[in-house]
């Protein structure tokens, strides 16, 4: 259920962060509300996640995975710039929360 939760909260950052995005700065009300509405159901969900995931690997994950996603949203749909050290940067990111896994803390 903690994992249902943690990925829970890792699509609510997402769609905050990509309601931020389209707020265009507060000036759009639609996104700015969806902001409003999916960051606290986003560390709500985190906040019931870390009852019995570790906060280390916790955290790592949610803002690794977020970070993953939200990076492929901004190339799909807002066409930003792809370029070689972005994915690679993105890449390590993964690798490190893989490797946090493996360090035997991760799952109870």
């Amino acid at each position: 259920m903690h994992w249902i939760l943690m990925i829970a909260a890792i699509l609510f950052e997402v769609a905050g962060t990509t309601c931020m995005k389209l707020s265009d700065g507060f000036r759009k009300l639609k996104p700015t509300i969806g902001l409003v509405v999916f960051y606290p159901l986003c560390f709500g969900c985190l906040t019931l996640a870390m009852e019995e995931i570790d906060v280390s690997v916790a955290y790592a994950v949610w803002s690794a995975m977020g970070t993953a996603l939200i990076s492929i949203i901004g190339f799909t749909y807002f066409k930003e710039k792809k370029t070689a050290i972005k994915f690679v940067s993105i890449g390590l990111i993964v690798i490190g929360v893989v490797a946090l896994n493996l360090s035997g803390t991760a799952l109870h």
